[in-house]
């Protein structure tokens, strides 16, 4: 590996640096960059290095990482090959000051473009490493040139920081541009308390995380031989957040963030119905896996890699995801804030003609007997549009039909079930696509004249409706199985404006409640807004103190 097969940008200087402190077991990392004049410093508290190690460290293959032959196929740190010193040598002119834990005197270093030391110097510093470059790129015009401008410099250094904190929580980072601060990441316990400072529009109530074990299985060591990993996802709830690109669906791989495009296609697959067509979850998935599943020579800047029983892992990822969305969207309340909700309304807008439906017809009957009934109470209906519901610490506001239409997506999903109809349908100007659609979700088509059509079966829960033909029509356009079932179910939904006796309203509100996936309906439009009591005190002004003033005791308040 040619030390310009990696070092290539002011981003890639940093992250070298910066992945030797956290190698060194670094709680605290500051940066501090000079990009006008190539001169960059990475200050860290971690191990530090003795002067005899600080001799070599910047001569090829020189690692204190890999001590057997065996531990190549076995790495647990984020360098290996020893090649980063020696490279960053190549690029600039190279210092390290280092004192560890244990000594009382540091040793400032600098080197040759060589990798070789040159005069040693006693220095007085803190315990850790201070490693400074400066004239990067001087010696390589070339590669000066063809930098991009410094304001894509400085992005592509804050995502490559950000990257690596996402899978080090537990640092403190502090950034200067200059002598000026640029920003800093205050440590937490996991990914989500680093979330919301990476992404300002994004709260911690946002958020959903979880870490679960994941047991796979070794053929070469035989068979039923367990090793154990873990899978640790954080989320952006469907009905508070998401994106239009797919730029926040991240992957990291002990330690390090990588690119795995099935395993991120696999995450954003497990969010399909959950949000709004073309939007993109909010969504970090950071598998610990054994050392010896993982390569990491794909690529020289392990960006890439080699990973053992991917589909596992995939499962595994995908499981973990549903089960954060599986969780009830009573149970944390975000902050209502007017213009975010606009904004995510305005995304979720869906297409297509709702149905009319009479109560009779909304079916409500147990679908899932096997599931918890929730905890929310029916109160009213308000605009015969919205449910209000009590719930032991607030109250919520339900939109009746597309909770009906969340309950009835999973139904159908589940129960999926065609039936003969009393009297065919007829249909007309009907495409070959549309046909073949229409078969593949088990009904039969028989040709009836020309451009005329006979559908002599249809989904159960369609059968009585008087606008079966379109309800049809709308199916054949659909792609597949799941775009008819969301054109069933919205189609079927009770609609808005639709009166409900408090029984009906609580029946739908206990099914709403059993569903797999409660915080969103299937086109992506939020279905419940929560205002804890909390939030109802503080409005009213309850914590205030002014019964006194009016010669009122606390329990007349």
């Amino acid at each position: 590996m040619a030390a310009g097969q990696v070092i290539d940008s002011l981003a890639a200087v940093v992250r070298e640096l910066v992945e030797n402190a956290l190698d060194a077991q670094a709680s605290r990392i500051t940066v501090q960059l000079w990009p006008e004049v190539g001169r960059l410093q990475v200050v860290d508290n971690g191990v530090g290095m003795a002067q005899e190690n600080l001799l070599i460290a910047a001569t090829p293959h020189s690692t204190s990482k890999i001590c057997h032959q065996h531990d190549l196929w076995r790495v647990s740190s984020l360098g290996f090959r020893g090649q980063a010193l020696y490279s960053l040598a190549q690029a600039g002119q190279l210092t390290l000051c280092s004192r560890p834990a244990g000594s009382s005197t540091g040793w400032q270093i600098a080197y040759s473009t060589e990798g070789q030391s040159l005069e040693a110097v006693p220095v007085a510093i803190a315990y850790g490493t201070i490693a400074t470059l400066t004239n990067l790129f001087e010696t390589w015009p070339a590669r000066q040139l063809g930098l991009p401008s410094l304001s894509r410099q400085l992005k592509a250094v804050q995502q490559g920081l950000y990257a690596l904190a996402l899978c080090h929580p537990q640092v403190t980072w502090a950034v200067r541009l200059g002598d000026r601060p640029w920003f800093s990441l205050t440590p937490g316990a996991t990914a989500k308390a680093l979330l919301p400072q990476m992404l300002p529009s994004v709260a911690a109530s946002d958020l959903r995380e979880q870490q679960v074990k994941a047991v796979t299985t070794e053929p070469e060591l035989g068979s039923g031989v367990a090793v154990a990993g873990q899978v640790y996802g954080v989320i952006g709830l469907p009905d508070r957040c998401h994106r239009a690109r797919p730029d926040w669906v991240k992957v990291a791989v002990n330690g390090r963030l990588v690119t795995l495009p099935e395993l991120e296609q696999g995450m954003i697959q497990a969010f399909r119905f959950t949000l709004p067509r073309h939007r993109y979850p909010l969504c970090f998935v950071h598998l610990w896996v054994p050392p010896h599943q993982v390569d990491w020579n794909r690529s020289p800047d392990k960006s890439t890699l080699y990973l053992r029983q991917l589909d596992h892992w995939i499962t595994q990822s995908q499981a973990c995801i549903e089960t954060l969305l599986r969780q009830s969207p009573t149970v944390e309340p975000a902050a209502v804030n007017a213009q975010r909700v606009s904004a995510l309304l305005k995304t979720a807008e869906a297409g297509g003609p709702y149905g009319t439906a009479t109560q009779a017809q909304m079916n409500l009957s147990d679908p899932w007997p096997g599931r918890p009934v929730g905890t929310l109470t029916a109160l009213a209906q308000v605009h015969q549009r919205y449910i209000l519901a009590e719930q032991a610490d607030g109250l919520c506001l339900i939109e009746q039909h597309i909770a009906h239409e969340r309950v009835l997506y999973e139904r159908l999903r589940d129960h999926w079930q065609v039936v003969p109809l009393a009297k065919p349908v007829m249909l007309e100007q009907l495409s070959e696509l549309q046909i073949a659609q229409l078969q593949r979700l088990g009904l039969e088509v028989e040709e009836f004249g020309p451009q005329h059509w006979v559908i002599r079966h249809a989904p159960a829960s369609l059968c009585e409706r008087d606008d079966l033909p379109d309800a049809l029509l709308e199916m054949s356009l659909g792609r597949d199985l799941n775009t008819a079932l969301v054109a069933t179910a919205c189609r079927t939904a009770i609609r808005n404006g639709t009166p409900l006796s408090l029984a009906a309203m609580q029946t739908l509100l206990n099914d709403w409640q059993r569903t797999r996936n409660p915080r969103t309906c299937p086109h992506g439009r939020p279905i419940c807004l929560t205002l804890t009591e909390t939030s109802l005190a503080r409005f009213f002004r309850r914590h205030w103190v002014i019964g006194k003033s009016h010669g009122l005791e606390s329990g007349q308040l």
